[in-house]
């Protein structure tokens, strides 16, 4: 069982480098949306790889012009991730809100929601496209 985690670890610290050293905006061999490819819609994840780059190289303007959901989306594992830690080491009973029954539907909301106003191509609507 161990052994499962140590390989996941070292292909996350894999692909944490690969996204580290190489800008996925100048080479062509990471892959593409095929939403984005097959049809010109952006889909809600369109601009992650590059905001994935720049988070790992600290350029936090570059993840907002990216994916302002990937920057949402790191706020909630960020808080998730300090509720469990706070429960677990300091033996509390924080309650985590993301668990509440219609949180995942609010959250379905925002992303249907951020899908559609990034493929209007007028301004400031056009702000929430990758660039």
């Amino acid at each position: 069982m161990k052994l499962k985690y140590i390989v996941m670890l070292l292909l996350f610290m894999v692909i944490a480098l690969l996204y580290f050293f190489i800008n996925p905006s100048e080479v062509n061999f990471l892959p593409k949306c095929p939403l984005y490819v097959s049809t010109g819609i952006y889909c809600p994840g369109c601009g992650s790889q590059r905001a994935t780059h720049n988070l790992l190289n600290f350029n936090f303007l570059g993840i907002l012009q990216q994916n302002v959901l990937y920057a949402f989306g790191l706020v909630l594992i960020t808080y998730h991730l300090i509720v469990i830690s706070l429960n677990t080491f300091l033996n509390k009973n924080f309650k985590n809100y993301l668990f509440y029954k219609k949180v995942p539907l609010f959250i379905l909301a925002i992303i249907i929601l951020f899908w559609i106003l990034r493929n209007i191509p007028y301004y400031p609507f056009n702000l929430l496209a990758p660039h």
